[in-house]
């Protein structure tokens, strides 16, 4: 992935994890590609109308997700998967811990790149999956300067919680996936420990240069 790749995924995901933020309590209710639908065009009037958060402040983002973000996000799923096989291996307190960097991660990653969502729009396209089904893919489009950048959206219907989404999928590059390759990596290398470390001194590097 070349630089110019990686700038429209960086901010193709911070637009994808930001457009959460204002999912109501009916949200448990709503179809997938229903919910993905409306919040998209919620969020961006959210983004246009906060200096702040066009400005990429990332405490302010910080304190946004933990209370808006997370709730609707299989978060603990997310980072079992990206760790893979070792978080079965690991104690809860590594668990823990693995969960609060990746976040961090995560939220890090697109907090610099908000600034380039204010003239985007998402289009949702039809969802094709069962009535009864319990996991599905929603495929959107962001649309703006330059050519559309395709998101997708892998949910999971939790019974009581409704939808909540597990990976994302941005220009052809599922989420969880890529981390996790460079996870097994670190594990290998490492331990789980020695991934908690890296995490650790990527977040203070990023958090320095914010």
């Amino acid at each position: 992935m070349n630089r110019r790749q990686l700038n429209r995924w960086l901010t193709t995901l911070s637009l994808s994890l930001f457009a959460l933020l204002a999912l109501p309590a009916r949200a448990a209710d709503e179809a997938p590609d229903a919910l993905i639908q409306r919040v998209s065009a919620e969020v961006l009037a959210i983004i246009k109308a906060d200096k702040t958060l066009m400005a990429g402040d990332v405490h302010r983002i910080m304190t946004l997700v933990d209370t808006k973000v997370m709730p609707y996000v299989n978060f603990q799923g997310m980072t079992a998967s990206a760790v893979g096989p070792a978080w079965r291996q690991a104690t809860p307190d590594q668990r823990k811990r693995l969960q609060e960097e990746f976040k961090t991660l995560l939220v890090q990653t697109y907090a610099g790149a908000l600034v380039q969502v204010k003239d985007n729009r998402i289009s949702v396209k039809p969802l094709r999956a069962a009535a009864d089904s319990t996991n599905v893919t929603v495929r959107t489009e962001v649309i703006g300067r330059g050519d559309p950048v395709q998101l997708d959206y892998r949910l999971e219907k939790i019974p009581g919680e409704g939808w909540k989404i597990n990976n994302l999928n941005v220009l052809g590059v599922w989420l969880v996936e890529t981390y996790r390759s460079q996870f097994r990596a670190e594990i290998n290398a490492k331990g789980i420990d020695g991934l908690i470390a890296t995490l650790t001194d990527m977040n203070k590097s990023n958090a320095k240069k914010s």
